[in-house]
């Protein structure tokens, strides 16, 4: 019985010491061999629940077991023992002691060690801080994992045995964040996959939907829809929730439907009519929504419905899986109330507000930013780089994490230069951004400003080499720009990180009368900026700057501002093109005494060769060549000169509307003036005769063009 004992003893890694620990082996044995003769069986022949017992699932167990016989140190040696004699040990034990100490007293420690410290320096190049205290939990692990898997060797370990020890940090309801950390450090060295991160698994949990209430038939065949189908995932998750409304909404209205092969017509009108009026908590799995429950459902939660159900029957129809006896563009198209609600809608950021975020930005400092028990969560050149690329750039969120390392290019001329040639970049060279594949198109190349061009090469100096990571859009493993500790920036540092702290310094709300300030915001506060500017871009060039398919999706981003249409009415000149205005005496003695109301004139239009007297000038429609009838008093005449002489007159300007041709006439020219002239020809004027009676050649007036201004004079 002893022979085994000392050859374990002698395995054991121990301070080559007499006294203490020769003492401890002493009772170590004498435990096991009191516990031999109280069980009256071998120690080789106890199951697990014996050596439980014997170890003691706590200190106080142990104690109470051993008031005074025993050291509080025999405990772990004890469990060295039983591991090195192969016994039957509950694992969950390990978690009870220094899972490094007991690592290296099995395996000794300069292995141990070494494993450790090839861990440590992927995880340190990769820019963790590993002399913060909370990093010493890596380092238990690795020897957590050496102790589950019998071997101190990291080519010896596999997923199986980090799902193994995931289990086993999980029962303790600790936090398992180093787990990841770990699992990047092996995947690097080859012995498994990266893995996932723990947003995107979370995120995956909340969309995993729940078929309550859902005809069974109608949830089988949306499950094979949703895994046959080559829309993007998260396309199919959102697709996947309207279709279990709908199934919802069969179980209680048409519960004799209950596959998509007993679709009609009939009930495609009913379920289109039942979105129309639908409203928010109907026929959903969870009551807590982000609206008001019981509230009108909005047009674009009512139109992406229809979108989905369309989608869902096409491809059903088109598998040839269901019988085609409708056309779901038609049947399930959506109404045009709603369509007529739907439409290009920038959230644009107001102009002050923007123009103080971009002052943050530029100024952002690092005690700016917050921090955790263990300092920033990134570097402050990242954080920084991540702000001025959402100020500058115009990205989507998702395509700034996807930038990867070199997308920055400096150019003269049409000429590559060199990021060191600083007089040259001072002064002309041209920043460009290299946007990878994207939502709606492939990469592109874009000009930026210089001041991100900058930030991003100061971060990509100081960025700690990272492994190859996968971009899921592309299928590539490539370099990420913006990546630290062998992952890339959450997907909602911005949101929540990088705008608050910009809003705080520049002392502005984190939301305005348009919502939220969101990443998106910022796409659609440049696109508009950058239309409304001075020397505007044209729709088809902001459609190349934001990478845009096709102009229709860029006017979902750029907006006219009030201001800019005020100035562009303000220079088509609509008023003045379609008026104009003439000097008209009146003879305010004529009217003083009666002599108006009799019929005799008073009111004289100047025709610039005569007067005409005819009362409703306005409407006579050979104003601008007059005929000279009995109305028109020529200025030469001895009446136009008493006239002239009258003191009792008062000079007004009145304003007379243009037709078509009298505007042609008075814009395009001689040809113009003529065809007016061959028009009015047998026109009857004022006084009755045509032009062509009279037999006088027509006197063309060219109504005089002032300026008119709208609006309020100071």
């Amino acid at each position: 019985m002893l022979g085994p004992l000392e050859q374990a003893r002698s395995c054991l890694w121990i301070p080559d010491k007499a006294g203490h620990h020769r003492w401890v082996d002493y009772q170590v044995v004498g435990i096991l061999l009191a516990r031999t003769a109280e069980a009256e069986s071998a120690w080789w022949s106890w199951d697990q629940t014996a050596w439980t017992r014997l170890i003691g699932p706590d200190a106080q167990e142990w104690s109470r077991q051993w008031p005074t016989q025993a050291s509080p140190a025999c405990r772990p040696r004890l469990l060295a023992y039983a591991y090195l004699l192969g016994a039957p040990v509950d694992e969950a034990l390990f978690l009870c002691f220094e899972r490094l100490r007991l690592a290296r007293t099995v395996f000794g420690p300069q292995i141990v060690d070494r494993e450790v410290d090839t861990v440590y320096g992927l995880l340190r190049g990769w820019g963790y801080r590993l002399e913060t205290a909370g990093n010493h939990a890596v380092r238990t692990l690795i020897a957590h994992a050496m102790l589950l898997n019998h071997s101190p060797l990291l080519t010896d370990m596999d997923a199986a045995l980090l799902e193994r020890l995931r289990q086993a940090v999980r029962s303790t309801r600790r936090a398992s964040g180093d787990m990841h950390s770990l699992q990047r450090a092996l995947a690097a060295l080859g012995q498994c996959e990266p893995p996932v991160a723990r947003n995107e698994t979370l995120l995956s949990e909340l969309r995993a939907q729940r078929w309550t209430d859902v005809p069974a038939p109608w949830a089988e065949i949306v499950s094979r829809w949703f895994d046959t189908s080559t829309l993007s995932r998260n396309v199919r998750l959102a697709y996947r929730q309207d279709l279990a409304r709908m199934g919802r909404w069969l179980a209680a209205e048409h519960p004799q439907i209950t596959e998509p092969t007993q679709w009609t017509r009939a009930t495609c009108a009913a379920w289109v009519a039942t979105v129309d009026r639908m409203r928010i908590g109907d026929y959903v799995e969870r009551t807590a929504t982000r609206g008001v429950f019981g509230n009108p459902m909005s047009p674009s939660t009512k139109d992406s419905a229809l979108t989905a159900s369309r989608a869902f029957f096409r491809d059903l129809q088109e598998w040839e899986w269901i019988p085609r006896r409708f056309d779901p563009g038609r049947a399930l198209e959506t109404p045009r109330t709603i369509r007529a609600l739907l439409g290009p809608n920038p959230r644009v950021i107001a102009d002050e507000v923007w123009a103080k975020l971009l002052w943050a930005g530029i100024n952002l400092t690092a005690e700016d930013l917050p921090t955790t028990s263990s300092g920033p969560r990134y570097p402050f050149e990242l954080s920084r780089a991540v702000a001025l690329t959402w100020l500058f750039s115009g990205q989507r969120s998702d395509e700034i994490r996807r930038l990867r390392t070199g997308c920055i290019r400096w150019q003269h001329d049409g000429t590559a230069v060199s990021p060191d040639a600083a007089d040259v970049l001072a002064r002309d060279a041209v920043c460009l951004l290299d946007v990878p594949t994207h939502k709606t198109g492939t990469s592109f190349t874009k000009p930026v400003d210089p001041l991100l061009g900058q930030a991003i090469e100061v971060w990509q100096s100081l960025r700690p080499e990272q492994p190859l990571m996968l971009d899921a859009k592309t299928g590539e493993r490539v370099e990420f720009l913006f990546a630290h500790r062998a992952k890339r920036v959450s997907k909602d540092y911005i949101n929540r990180t990088i705008i608050p702290a910009l809003c705080t310094k520049a002392g502005v709300p984190t939301r305005d009368v348009r919502g939220k300030i969101t990443s998106h915001r910022a796409r659609s506060t440049i696109a508009s900026q950058l239309y409304n500017a001075k020397e505007p871009m044209t729709l088809f060039e902001l459609q190349a700057w934001l990478g845009h398919r096709s102009p229709s999706s860029t006017q979902f981003y750029a907006k006219i501002s009030p201001k800019t249409l005020a100035k562009a009415y303000s220079e088509a000149g609509y008023f003045a093109r379609n008026v104009r205005t003439i000097e008209v005496l009146v003879d305010r003695d004529a009217v003083a005494s009666g002599a108006a109301a009799t019929g005799e004139p008073w009111q004289y239009y100047d025709l610039g060769h005569g007067w005409c007297t005819y009362s409703f000038f306005e409407q006579c429609q050979h104003r601008m060549a007059c005929a000279r009838c009995d109305f028109y008093t020529p200025k030469d005449s001895s009446k136009a000169q008493l006239l002239e002489a009258k003191e009792n007159l008062q000079r007004m300007l009145a304003s007379i509307p243009l037709t078509d041709d009298e505007r042609a006439a008075v814009d395009d020219g001689q040809t113009a003036l003529d065809a007016l002239l061959a028009r009015l020809t047998d026109i009857p004027t004022p006084a009755g005769p045509t032009p062509r009676e009279l037999g006088l050649p027509a006197a063309v007036t060219m109504l005089p063009i002032v300026e008119v201004r709208q609006g309020k004079h100071t």
